[in-house]
Parts: structure tokens; C-alpha cells; sequence
């Protein structure tokens, strides 16, 4: 829950409509039917939003446009249902977009939450969905529970070991309160992410020592040599905790896995290295991503206003217990990425020298017609 950039802001800002407009715009541009570039624009504006850098507009154009221009994500998501009862569905994305397979599957299972009280959908055959907050989101906004998770490519290595295996593997919880932002638990299994390190790799700043380690398990702290190394399977991210176990890594590890399995299992999907992006002949593959999503009405319990109440009454005592020496305020999850929405939202989102190149490589390539403040 902590803010990508916490220094004086010095890169110019973009407005939001206007950046906004010009996602929707180059998505579509690049084959993706207007409605789910809406969709995708969204998902990563609201990583900007909430100060999550890591997966916002820095990577729009690696992780979505370049994958699509190779051949390894459809731009077009056709989704086929291929089980389905009252309270549960599994979905095949088959090589679409993420963001908007999760879309329509959260929506799903929101839908099925009302009628059921609960409800559990899966996703198979994906692709990287965005920021996993966006998702538990959309439940809070429908004064609901909502918990989700993906695998990812093989990045964090298990307790004792130094290859990759697991990915990033975030387990995401959100819920309504009666204050004006929900709790919202969104991080990685690991200490770091492979997003926040791309961040790191593009700003020239080093990966703090002790959240990736070589095959050889010492610390590596070189950004863009990182990058490198976790693609040649020479470095590995370490589970939450760190390596071994005396500051309880094994438990990092533990809770990759259950998202592992939670995101591969119900849905007949791939996992581990199987989700390496590289085919048998070393030639990019598809990523064939799992996600799942569920979903808890709190109406069918005590009822959503007693929830949210009882949330709220919850965070606030937390917030107010005693601080340490020299803290000024405690934070609940959440809190710090709607602080950040607060500072930004007339000001618009701030874009950095290396996007700037990307967003106006993107415009000429399209011929589309848009001007930047940073111009």
C-alpha cells in the first residue's frame, strides 16, 4: 500500500481525459474493439491513480501493445464459457486481453454474489489483467467483498532455492467500508515485483538489496542487469519474508503457491514454468495466464450496512492505536492510494522521459492526432 513515487514531483502531468483518450485511442488502433480499449484504458489509469506506477502508463506499451504487435496476444478477446452453475464459471479468455477477460468475469461473478451470496469465476488462457486492486474494486463499488488473484510468469524462487518458479502472485482483498475509500489489500507475494523493478530499471534507480537474488544466492541490486538475468532464469525475486526462514519467507512462498494453484488448478490451466511466455523452440509463445475471482455479499450475512460499519470501526481503531518514536500517522490499506488519487485528481497523471518517448512512438506510428503538455 505504499506510494510508487513519495519525492517532490517533477515530471509533467497529463490530463486525465486526454490521457485517457489517447489509451482508448492507440488501444483501438492496434485492433482492439473500442469498447475493451475503454476497458483497458481504465485499468491502467487507475494504477495511476492510485500511485502504483509499476502498472500504469509505463506499461501500456511493453507489456500490452509490443505483445500484441508479436503475436502473443490477441487484440480482440472472445470469450467462451466452458462451465458454469448458479454461484461459479470457468472462462477461456483464448489469448485475449486480460484486462478485459477480467472484466467481464468480475462482473459475472458479482452478478452471481447477488443471487447467491457468494460466488467463485475463474479465467483461463489469459493475459496480464492490470493492476489486481481494479478488480476487488469493482465489488466494493457494488457493496461487496471481492478477492482475486493471478499466476504470472515464473518469477519468485521457493524457500531454500534460487530458481524462478512461482510468479509475482498477488492476493488481492478489498472491502467496502463506510469511509470514503474501501481496505485495499493489492501486493505481490514477493518482496518486489518484476513491475516495480522495470519502474526501478527505467528511472536508473537500483532494486534495494535482499528482494532478488542470483543463481549463485547472493543479492543483486542492478536494475537492468536484473531484468535480464530473471528472463535467462539467473536471478529470482524472494517470496515475502526474504530467503530461508528466520524472517518467515517460507510463508511468502506458501501464499504464492495457494495463488498458483487457486489461479491453474480449478480451471485445468497451465502453471510454473509453463507460463514462461518461450515455447519449446525458444520462440515467444503466448502466456496463457489463470485468474480467479470471488465475490461475498455481505447483504446475505448480517446485512451491508452492518459491515461496513464494523469495517470501518475496525480501520479506525487501528489507525488510532499508539505510534512508534517519530511517526507521525498509521495507515490502513487503501488509504495511502486514495491520498494519492486526492493529490492528483486535478492535476492529471505524471509522465516520466521514457513513456513520453513511448506515448509519442504510439501517436506517430497511428498517425493519431494528439499534443502533450511535455511537447
Amino acid at each position: 500500500m505504499s506510494r510508487q513515487n513519495m519525492e517532490p514531483e517533477t515530471r509533467p502531468y497529463v490530463p486525465w481525459t486526454l490521457m485517457n483518450d489517447f489509451l482508448t485511442d492507440a488501444f483501438a488502433g492496434y485492433g482492439v474493439p473500442l469498447e475493451d480499449a475503454a476497458i483497458c484504458a481504465d485499468v491502467l489509469l487507475e494504477s495511476d491513480r492510485r500511485g502504483i506506477e509499476s502498472h500504469g502508463c509505463n506499461r501500456f506499451k511493453p507489456i500490452y501493445i509490443d505483445r500484441i504487435k508479436a503475436g502473443i496476444q490477441k487484440p480482440a478477446t472472445d470469450i467462451l464459457t466452458l462451465r458454469e452453475t448458479a454461484a461459479t464459471a470457468v472462462l477461456d479468455a483464448q489469448d485475449g486481453m486480460g484486462m478485459v477477460a477480467s472484466y467481464r468475469a468480475m462482473e459475472m461473478a458479482i452478478t452471481k454474489a447477488r443471487q447467491c451470496g457468494v460466488s467463485f469465476v475463474t479465467v483461463r488462457n489469459s493475459t496480464h489483467y492490470g493492476i489486481a486492486g481494479y478488480w476487488s474494486s469493482m465489488a466494493t463499488k457494488a457493496g461487496m467483498i471481492g478477492i482475486n488473484g493471478t499466476n504470472a510468469r515464473p518469477s519468485i524462487a521457493p524457500t531454500f532455492g534460487v530458481e524462478n518458479m512461482l510468479g509475482t502472485n498477488p492476493l488481492t482483498i478489498g472491502f467496502p467500508t463506510d469511509e470514503d475509500f474501501p481496505f485495499m489489500l493489492d501486493c505481490a507475494t514477493s518482496i518486489i515485483q518484476r513491475g516495480r523493478i522495470e519502474y526501478y530499471a527505467r528511472t536508473g534507480q537500483p532494486t534495494p538489496a535482499g528482494t532478488v537474488i542470483g543463481s549463485d544466492g547472493n543479492a543483486k541490486t542492478d536494475s537492468i542487469q536484473i531484468l535480464k538475468d530473471l528472463n535467462a532464469g539467473q536471478a529470482a525475486l524472494t517470496p515475502l519474508g526474504g530467503s530461508g526462514e528466520d524472517l518467515g519467507g517460507y510463508k511468502g512462498y506458501g501464499y504464492a503457491t495457494a495463488v498458483e494453484i487457486l489461479s491453474a488448478a480449478l480451471q485445468a490451466g497451465s502453471f510454473l514454468h509453463g507460463l514462461s511466455g518461450i515455447g519449446a523452440d525458444g520462440n515467444l509463445q503466448p502466456y496463457h495466464l489463470g485468474h480467479f475471482f470471488i465475490v461475498v455479499d455481505p447483504q446475505a450475512f448480517m446485512g451491508l450496512d452492518s459491515f461496513r460499519k464494523t469495517a470501518g470501526d475496525i480501520l479506525r481503531t487501528l489507525r488510532a492505536s499508539k505510534k512508534a518514536p517519530g511517526q507521525e500517522r498509521i495507515y490502513t490499506a487503501g488509504e495511502k492510494e486514495y491520498l494519492t488519487w486526492l493529490e492528483r485528481k486535478d492535476l492529471g497523471v505524471p509522465i516520466g522521459d521514457s513513456v513520453q518517448k513511448e506515448v509519442l512512438y504510439v501517436r506517430d506510428e497511428l498517425g493519431l492526432p494528439y499534443r502533450f503538455p511535455f511537447e
